[in-house]
């Protein structure tokens, strides 16, 4: 490396203004001498998570979206729907670099034992601004891949893990005793069913095709529920009727699944409930949306008594509620079964200047099972 007061990297950032246009950059930035207890770490693999789509496009329609800048310095633009222009009043001018995680190999260290202990070794990183060449990051942030994991093995070490990790927690935690969990196709959705199956828990899958039941019933799932088929409300309630699952963690967020899964809920609960009650079950029923899937309004039919909730759940505040103890806790098993239980699986990789191609945006952008994309910011360079 170069001297570090010349030395720059690139860094893909995302800019909304105040009249809606979204552009989509490369931005050449400094890459900092790591501070004592940080390590410098060069990225080698960031998958592209439906958060980090939700930063990185600004919810704008990137089937409109326009190629633009040189080759050099290449920019996409698009347009900003109305209705989602007025929540991000805070984010209008700024340039924001996105990728939640990743991971690569620590080429820089500062002075403390903990960081030079990393010197030449490949680390999933939790950091913000993965989708860079470079990143400088605090220990705390980085989880020591096994030995002989890739970066590509270790990418996604944080997010999906963490928050299978976290479902099971907050189900123990509430008092609940089996699990619902929607998109259950996807890479997070299969790492929840390996945990489950791992740790006897009682997983209730709904996904939303015959192919997307199939996958999961190939790797073990007891109750797959297919919500495009005729029978699907039966299927429900029969699968909550046999697991006496009352938390669902719904990656949909619009539309009806939400109320439908509570009403099947308390008729699953009703089969079984001594004396009536017109107040429904005493028991009581939850659904945290953890994702926004489906973009319209929540729906929800009141025929599922009183003991009822719906509400928003996130990784981050549900680790700072658990504490570093309990965090690091989560890490050491996601570690210890990186290839395994919280193996992940991508369609392909992307570079930078690749992530800015529009056909490649509309392939890597759709939020499909098995369409998950990686990006390697060092991609083709020596």
């Amino acid at each position: 490396m170069t001297h570090p007061d010349t030395r720059t990297a690139l860094q893909l950032r995302s800019l909304v203004t105040s009249s809606g246009d979204l552009e989509v950059s490369l931005t050449q930035v400094p890459i900092p001498l790591p501070a004592d207890n940080e390590v410098l770490v060069r990225v080698e693999a960031a998958p592209i998570n439906p958060s980090d789509l939700g930063l990185l496009f600004a919810g704008a329609d990137m089937q409109k979206a326009a190629q633009r800048g040189t080759t050099n310095d290449p920019k996409v633009v698009a347009r900003v729907p109305e209705g989602a222009l007025r929540g991000m009043t805070a984010r209008f001018g700024i340039s924001m670099p996105v990728g939640n995680e990743g991971a690569g190999v620590v080429v820089e260290t500062g002075s403390s034992a903990a960081a030079k202990a990393l010197k030449g070794k490949t680390v999933a990183v939790l950091g913000g601004a993965m989708y860079s060449q470079f990143r400088s990051v605090p220990v705390e942030q980085c989880l020591l891949l096994p030995a002989g994991a890739t970066a590509a093995e270790g990418a996604s070490s944080f997010v999906n893990p963490l928050t299978a990790l976290g479902m099971v927690e907050t189900m123990r935690s509430e008092g609940h005793q089996a699990l619902v969990h929607t998109a259950a196709a996807s890479n997070l959705g299969q790492m929840l069913n390996r945990i489950c199956l791992k740790d006897q828990i009682a997983l209730v899958n709904i996904v939303r095709s015959p192919s997307q039941a199939q996958l999961l019933r190939s790797i073990g799932a007891t109750y797959v529920c297919d919500s495009s088929a005729a029978s699907f409300t039966q299927d429900l309630i029969g699968a909550l009727t046999a697991t006496g699952a009352t938390l669902a963690f719904d990656a949909i967020g619009g539309g009806k699944l939400a109320g439908q899964i509570l009403t099947c809920m308390e008729v699953a609960l009703n089969t079984k409930a001594t004396p009536y009650s017109r107040y429904g079950s005493p028991i009581h029923k939850q659904v945290y949306v953890y994702g926004g899937l489906g973009m319209g309004p929540i729906e929800l039919n009141r025929n599922f008594g009183f003991a009822w909730g719906v509400g928003g759940w996130l990784l981050t505040p549900f680790l700072q509620k658990i504490g570093p103890a309990a965090t690091q806790r989560l890490k050491e098993r996601v570690a210890a079964e990186l290839k395994t239980t919280f193996a992940s699986h991508y369609a392909g990789e992307v570079s930078l200047t690749e992530a800015l191609d529009l056909q490649a945006i509309g392939v890597y952008s759709k939020a499909a099972t098995g369409h998950k994309y990686l990006i390697n910011p060092n991609k083709g360079i020596p």
